[in-house]
């Protein structure tokens, strides 16, 4: 799910170790932190810019919804994810809004869990990309109402572009060799 291909091009012989290096020393969570880096990479378009909405199939969603979403199934076995169940569940029943009909209480509480998993990706996913801006991994800027505005919030979303080391996750573009015609040439014969 997280592999990216590095392909050989103008990036140097051991960028990808010196990335992880970058990560180890600059984050303090380095795997999270590199498979944010892997999503971005993913999402991000030639230049390297990711953001500020994602296309996946017919659904377009916001570049940090898609991150939060992508990563909530590294959490699924999680013990505190199976607790959240739970509690959404009872609060769920205490509200009066269970359905009664099983297969419609097990969507609700699924949908209830996921955007509480969600909200509390946001913030850990916040977390990671500062700490990959001070590494001069990533820019964050903002885009929407008012196009490349320095503050967030007021219909302005969050836009990540890859730099430095984290480049070379970037996929490089191949030239496409030609297709092969047989040109017929004249005064030539064939042997057989």
């Amino acid at each position: 799910m997280f592999q990216t291909a590095i392909l050989p091009g103008p990036s140097s012989p051991g960028a990808m170790s010196s990335l992880l290096d970058c990560l180890s020393q600059a984050s303090s969570r380095p795997r999270y932190a590199f498979m944010v880096l892997s999503l971005i990479a993913e999402a991000a378009d030639s230049s390297g810019e990711a953001g500020p909405f994602v296309q996946r199939g017919r659904q377009q969603m916001t570049l940090r919804d898609w991150l939060c979403d992508s990563l909530a199934p590294m959490g699924g076995r999680d013990p505190r994810r199976i607790a959240l169940a739970e509690r959404v569940k009872s609060d769920l029943i205490l509200e009066d809004r269970m359905p009664q009909d099983p297969t419609e209480a097990a969507a609700a509480i699924e949908d209830e869990v996921r955007l509480r998993v969600r909200a509390s990706g946001k913030t850990n996913l916040s977390r990671a990309v500062s700490e990959l801006v001070e590494a001069g991994l990533v820019r964050r800027c903002y885009k929407g109402y008012a196009i490349d505005h320095e503050n967030r919030g007021r219909q302005r979303h969050a836009v990540y572009v890859l730099q430095g080391m984290a480049r070379c996750l970037l996929p490089q573009s191949r030239p496409v060799p030609p297709a092969r015609r047989a040109i017929p040439v004249q005064g030539e014969f064939r042997f057989s």
